[in-house]
């Protein structure tokens, strides 16, 4: 069976992947977004399922409110002493843990590890009796970076035994290293990271007989004349019990596609792994367009991003840029959003934005929803969101509902309204929309109303350390009892309809 690279066409940012038996699990980083760590699961590290959050919702009150890049950054996963491990850290307040004795149910509430800002991508390993992290440092937070450290915690991850030590300096040869993960192999500790920054950067080995170090490094994985950028942060996985079946995923940055994720075979040679194809084993890997599975078994995961809204709860595909509050959505015959206040004109802060990740390179969405707009100011729309962001909406003004496009930007003033209002005066609204991949990893689209087409181009930009989203939402600006019932949320990928396409 083949694979193609990305293996994820989606935005999974930071994968950290672990085997335990026969099973895969890959988490990733989500940011502000709730919930929040998504837990993926796998049989064969190509065919990919969620299979739940390790948070289902962020433990401090400032998340009620939207905080884009804030949140949940890099986590990691580990498997010791019969139980699971996930260390996430948050940028402003420390290295949290969240355990469980099964990934795909319920994962304990975080406690902190280690507080401090700038502190990120936490990694643990178990060896000789004792339980270490490897870190880096986020400079926004700590005012550098380049540096990776190592602290001593007990074997069950409650608390850190004493200060860091800084372990390896990259400012001479491995600038803006950045997600350390811990491994064992034979004689030697090693450390797999990033380095050179996230769309230009490189992979890196870093190997020692010692924790503590000294540690020497090599360049393991870099870009060479393959159009994979980066290629950035990921996870070593021993495939057959420390032998010589091993595989690397990381992730690449495609701008408003987000950071989608990538499968490559891995080489043990002199007691260093290599990345990638190895037309000379004395150089760096490149990254491969696929192979083989490397592992030869055949499931149907997949992850799904259509919702028909026909049972009693949210797909996992859904997320909300901030802490769910009580109201904002039901199940009844479909997903009836409330219309909940909000006292802003711009999307921007809109905290009930119910948005998904772009899942294809080429594709289109339909949604279709029953409106009961009651109040004037009662609005529910589609919208394709990143740091600019565009959408379709009807709003009910002077006691009469009207269709229009708007475009707006995180941070920025109002919303602009791009073309005259139009009155509507159906009970139902069908939101289309059609997205074309553009080389240089453009994203463009353009929406659909009642069988025309919006004719202006939109471009999708990326968000905050995200791709861009697409999703639907229902607000007013005074307390109402309006909503918008979505009956269905149809995702189709159009990749071969589109000449050019690979």
């Amino acid at each position: 069976m083949k694979y193609t690279n990305p293996v994820i066409h989606s935005d999974y940012s930071d994968p950290d992947v672990i085997r335990v038996g026969s099973d895969f699990y890959m988490v990733a980083s989500s940011f502000n977004h709730v919930p929040g760590v998504p837990v993926l699961h796998s049989k064969n590290l190509v065919e990919w399922r969620i299979v739940n959050y390790v948070l289902p919702s962020l433990p401090f009150e400032k998340f009620n409110a939207v905080r884009h890049g804030e949140g949940a950054w890099a986590p990691s996963i580990r498997f010791h002493g019969g139980k699971y491990y996930c260390l996430i850290p948050f940028p402003d307040e420390g290295i949290y843990v969240s355990e469980t004795d099964d990934p795909r149910k319920e994962w304990s509430p975080i406690r902190p590890l280690i507080e401090g800002r700038g502190l990120e991508d936490p990694c643990p390993i178990w060896a000789d009796g004792k339980c270490y992290v490897v870190f880096a440092f986020a400079k926004s937070r700590a005012g550098f970076n380049s540096q990776l450290a190592v602290f001593e915690a007990d074997e069950r991850l409650t608390k850190a035994a004493g200060s860091y030590t800084v372990i390896f300096d990259g400012h001479d040869n491995a600038p803006k290293i950045e997600g350390p993960k811990f491994y064992r192999r034979g004689q030697y500790f090693y450390i797999l990271a990033p380095a050179g920054g996230v769309t230009t950067g490189w992979q890196v080995a870093l190997r020692s007989r010692h924790i503590y170090g000294p540690y020497e490094s090599k360049i393991i994985l870099m870009q060479g004349d393959t159009d994979v950028n980066g290629p950035h942060q990921g996870a070593l996985i021993d495939l057959d019990d420390g032998g010589e079946r091993w595989a690397f995923m990381h992730f690449q940055d495609k701008g408003p596609y987000g950071r989608v994720v990538h499968l490559q075979p891995a080489k043990w040679l002199d007691d260093w792994v290599l990345c990638g194809d190895l037309p000379d084993e004395k150089l760096p890997g490149v990254p491969v367009s696929g192979g083989d599975y490397p592992v030869d078994v055949q499931t149907d995961y997949r992850i799904a991003c259509d919702d028909e809204f026909d049972g009693d709860r949210l797909s996992p595909v859904w997320q909300t840029p901030a802490n769910r509050a009580e109201g904002w959505f039901e199940f009844r015959k479909g997903l009836k959003l409330n219309c909940a206040y909000y006292g802003g004109n711009s999307l921007s802060d809109l905290p009930q934005l119910f948005m998904q990740k772009v899942g294809y390179r080429n594709f289109s969405v339909k949604t279709k929803c029953r409106l009961n707009l009651v109040n004037d100011g009662d609005e529910t729309g589609f919208v394709v969101f990143g740091r600019q962001y565009a959408y379709i909406c009807v709003v009910r003004r002077d006691g009469r509902n009207y269709l229009e496009i708007r475009k707006g930007a995180i941070g920025g003033a109002e919303d602009e309204t791009l073309c005259q209002s139009q009155p509507y005066d159906d009970n139902y609204v069908t939101f289309q929309m059609s997205a074309k991949y553009e080389e240089g990893n453009n994203l463009t689209f353009k929406f659909t109303f009642g069988g025309s087409a919006f004719t202006h181009k939109f471009y999708a930009a990326k968000g905050v350390w995200t791709g861009a989203k697409t999703g639907i939402y229902a607000r007013a600006n005074t307390v109402s009892k309006g909503c918008a019932t979505f009956k269905f949320f149809r995702v189709v990928c159009t990749d071969n309809r589109v000449s050019g396409n690979r």
